[in-house]
């Protein structure tokens, strides 16, 4: 079996553009007539660059992929790392080669007539607890809704009741100044005394709205700086939230760990690194209780894998991070099945909406959990012709 062509498709969401404005997948034949899918999770930082990716996909295939054996997935794998990220991690070329793995172990998947997590040691669980962002159910755009996080305490309540009630036993927001995609001003910043107020007014709300029933948890998109997160944690310690995310710019462990040490919230963290050794540096700096490897860009399932195993070691739970399209939360569940020490995967709200007009099957959510069945390979097909109509070049 020979790979022999790799299509790429930049997809622009219809609003409220929950999962970004842009997916990005990668489509890979073989000579025996097998395909997989991938999909490559790049944050904000490709957006504007669509031309670019279908150009990268086809030279990355050419140089390290035509003719080879995708069952071979992990030595290519490692090739491209080698190759593309010269032996160290490189979050925007880290999303290409996520892309290529996936789909490499889609097809291998597909021609043993397996599901990826039997492939990957087996099934520890299959069904796969689920939590999701506050998203404004009336429709809003996402850019729009994102104000409301930080300025509706009393609605966030609310939408977080709404959420708990459909069966979600976790619900994630920002709770202070949050800025969406573009141009953002330089990071890390300082919040206002109101802010803080403001945020911890959120959380109690969201607190009395849900009791224990749900885990609530903190992003910050590693927007604020160190010593806010200490004082934002303090005020927020009281409700016991599940995890403070991203507390600072992950490019900084040390600082991080320093947060986490002066707070008795968890830290996660983990969707903007990429490969084993960034994870590595990480553990080994004791800066986060919960790891949040994006599949779409931490190396696909093959550093995922490793990712996970490391953290086994240093009794780190696994939280998988989601924000793009069906590929990557299918790959992820996939990698949530296979591994003991996983704790909750992020949804994009029930994984339906928009994923559902571009598959050819929907993904199954009930009760707060995603659904694993015995479909080969990551267990999502993409409808081409759906993603040509909202291609974004």
């Amino acid at each position: 079996m020979r790979l022999i062509r790799a299509t790429s498709y930049a997809v622009r969401t219809p609003p409220p553009h929950w999962g970004g404005y842009f997916w990005y997948f990668v489509r890979l034949e073989t000579d025996s007539g097998h395909v997989g899918w991938g999909e490559a999770a790049v944050l904000f930082s490709m957006y504007g660059l669509e031309k670019s990716f279908h150009q990268l996909v086809q030279d990355v295939f050419a140089r390290y992929l035509d003719g080879r054996d995708p069952m071979n997935r992990e030595v290519l794998n490692k090739l491209m790392y080698a190759g593309l990220c010269s032996q160290h991690a490189d979050y925007f070329m880290a999303g290409v080669i996520s892309a290529f793995d996936l789909a490499m172990w889609d097809i291998c998947g597909k021609k043993l007539g397996v599901p990826v997590c039997d492939l990957l040691g087996g099934r520890f669980r299959e069904r796969i607890r689920s939590y999701t962002y506050l998203y404004d159910l009336s429709g809003k755009d996402l850019a729009a809704a994102a104000a409301d996080w930080s300025n509706a305490p009393k609605r966030m309540g609310e939408l977080a009741a709404r959420m708990v009630d459909e069966g979600f036993t976790g619900v994630k927001l920002d709770p202070v100044r949050y800025t969406p995609p573009g141009f953002p001003p330089l990071t890390p910043f300082e919040i206002t005394m109101a802010e803080y107020d403001q945020a911890e007014r959120t959380i109690e709300a969201i607190r009395n709205a849900v009791g224990n029933r749900a885990d609530i948890l903190i992003g910050t998109h590693g927007q604020i700086t160190p010593s806010v997160s200490r004082r934002l944690a303090k005020r927020l310690e009281k409700f016991d939230p599940l995890w403070l995310e991203e507390p600072c710019p992950p490019e900084n462990m040390e600082e991080m760990a320093r947060v986490a040490a002066a707070t008795s919230i968890p830290v996660a963290t983990g969707e903007r690194l990429a490969h084993v050794h960034d994870f590595q540096r990480l553990f080994a700096a004791g800066a986060c209780a919960y790891a949040q490897p994006d599949l779409g860009s931490c190396g696909g399932f093959t550093a995922a894998k490793a990712i996970s195993s490391m953290a086994e070691a240093y009794y780190v739970l696994m939280a998988p991070h989601v924000w793009g399209g069906p590929v990557i939360t299918a790959a992820a569940m996939q990698l949530d099945a296979a591994i003991p020490n996983f704790l909750i995967q992020e949804s994009i709200y029930k994984s339906g909406g928009f994923f559902d007009e571009i598959v050819k099957d929907p993904l199954k959510w009930a009760d707060g959990d995603l659904i694993v069945d015995d479909r080969p390979g990551i267990g999502v097909e993409l409808d081409e012709t759906k993603l040509a109509l909202h291609a974004a070049v």
